[in-house]
């Protein structure tokens, strides 16, 4: 899986490129904790908290080293039913529906975590390609509509002066990630970008949008705070509040999970390394877990953030760790500082995102490509933009799969020839599983065939259960018929659970094949 992000360079990291590329993150992720906050109703330093807790454990102890996570909108979605009806269960004046949410996290990332104990953290692998290049498009549209809002105000676009100043910061800071870069890295273009911005709002007094007025809109106080306090979810410990929170917590694990690995893919493909999505589940699930112990909204992976880490030279774990220390020490004791970064400076670094997420080169493959991968692709990418990640990519490997099995089922076919015995002979090539057992069976003339018949699997594989029956009930067939008929060629576990075998298949060590087959008893033949 290839796409053209160009503007990223594949150069080994150092210890400065993390350091300053953390920092550039970390200012980023201000703006989209507080956003995603409001978006689940809880306030901004909730959602810093969660961006902060996260950050800091899945860079210690993830399996992509580079990947940046934190609050989310995908999770935050999903929290707005839950802090509702948990609010509704508790007294007036009261965040019951925040308690809620804690203690839903908590049990969310013990599912994470368990994913990735299990090694299930695997099944990524089974994300084609055409689903992952619909999910970077989708998800780099997402992020562009998501700026959109930036140009607003009390619900209305900007008009006149104030949206051509925004429109003219936002352009600055482009301009100056995509002409700094040939000039000199030494330090990240994003960085420099966002200073500058702020230099020419503060000294040329302009007045734009800032992290401060955007908080304050929101109905949001401002981003000071001390640091988190432990606490254990205050809310009733008993069936009713299980039955509330389990659905919830399933989702988030879900959620999180989809959008943690496919990012992990992303980023290994972008940085031509590999990372461990067993680990990243398991820290996933560890993160999720401190952020309910200690007030933070949780989260998982960001995909934006992560591609505005890699592009500014951060490749280690120092990155991540710095950009979440820094968001730590925004709260703590710069706040007023970065109040101040102009919300435009903020908007032109996602617009560079944007354009270096999109895969520009699905354009170029859509006369190349089967109807069925582009299908996928334009599915995933509606899918995403419309309802979530988790339902696209999942809807995405369906699809997939279902067009895979159909073009296997037909694979299978028959040779048929007729020895100087008068014995006839079917070689069998293709797959053979349930979607090809009917047109397998359609091979076959039972009554037309002679007295003795040898179907020969060499070219063949049984895959599943179907495939046995399938197996199974043509050999009925013939044997009714009053006829003989021979299985060669079938693995040692085929053999096992094909009826009669004794007398039908004919066994030789030296060229049956050695598979399981894809059954329920699967663990059983394996001690066997």
């Amino acid at each position: 899986m290839k796409f053209q992000f160009s503007f990223i360079d594949k150069k080994q990291g150092s210890i400065k490129d993390d350091i300053l590329s953390g920092l550039t993150v970390s200012l980023a992720l201000v703006p989209e904790a507080v956003a995603f906050a409001f978006v689940a109703g809880v306030s901004p330093i909730v959602g810093l908290y969660g961006a902060f807790m996260m950050g800091l454990i899945t860079s210690i102890f993830g399996g992509r080293p580079g990947m940046i996570s934190g609050a989310t909108g995908a999770m935050a979605v999903v929290m707005v039913s839950l802090i509702q009806q948990g609010n509704a269960l508790g007294q007036t004046g009261e965040m019951a529906g925040l308690q809620y949410l804690f203690a839903a996290l908590i049990l969310a990332g013990i599912i994470q975590l368990l994913f990735g104990t299990f090694k299930l953290g695997k099944f990524i692998r089974l994300v084609p390609h055409s689903v992952m290049m619909g999910f970077v498009n989708g998800l780099a549209i997402v992020i562009f509509l998501s700026q959109l809002n930036m140009f607003k105000s009390g619900g209305e676009w900007l008009t006149g002066t104030s949206m051509f100043v925004m429109l003219g910061l936002v352009a600055i800071t482009m301009a100056i990630m995509i002409i700094l870069p040939k000039i000199s890295k030494a330090i990240p273009a994003a960085l420099v970008g966002i200073l500058v911005v702020t230099g020419i709002a503060i000294f040329g007094n302009i007045e734009t949008e800032t992290v401060k007025s955007f908080i304050l809109s929101g109905g949001g106080t401002g981003i000071k705070a001390g640091l988190p306090n432990f606490n254990v979810p205050i809310i009733p410990f008993n069936l009713e509040t299980l039955k509330l929170i389990l659905p919830f917590s399933l989702i988030l694990a879900a959620v999180g999970l989809i959008e943690s690995l496919m990012t992990l893919s992303l980023v290994d493909e972008l940085t031509e390394t590999r990372g461990s999505g067993n680990k990243e589940c398991v820290a996933q699930g560890a993160a999720n877990i401190v952020n309910g112990f200690f007030g933070g909204m949780g989260g998982c992976a960001m995909i934006g953030q992560s591609i505005i880490n890699i592009k500014s030279g951060g490749r280690g774990r120092l990155s991540g760790i710095v950009a979440a220390l820094s968001l730590l020490a925004f709260i703590l004791f710069a706040s007023s500082y970065i109040e101040m970064i102009p919300i435009a400076a903020l908007v032109g670094v996602m617009f560079m995102v944007v354009i270096g997420t999109f895969a520009w080169s699905t354009f170029n493959i859509i006369n190349k490509i089967p109807v069925s991968d582009l299908i996928v692709i334009v599915l995933v990418t509606a899918l995403t933009v419309i309802f979530d990640l988790a339902i696209a990519v999942l809807a995405g490997v369906i699809v997939s799969a279902l067009v895979f099995a159909w073009e296997n089922a037909i694979r299978i076919r028959a040779r048929k020839t007729i020895d100087e015995h008068g014995i006839k002979h079917y070689e069998i090539y293709g797959p053979l599983f349930f979607g090809s057992t009917a047109l397998f069976n359609s091979k076959f003339d039972v009554q037309g065939d002679p007295k003795e018949v040898i179907v020969d699997f060499k070219e063949s594989r049984i895959m599943d259960q179907s495939a046995i029956e399938a197996v199974n009930k043509l050999t009925e067939r013939y044997l009714k018929d009053g006829k003989t008929i021979h299985l060669r060629h079938l693995s040692k576990d085929c053999i096992k659970l094909i009826k009669k075998a004794e007398k039908i298949c004919d066994v030789n060590v030296v060229e049956d094949p050695n598979y399981f087959v894809a059954i329920d008893n699967y663990n059983r033949l394996l001690k066997q």
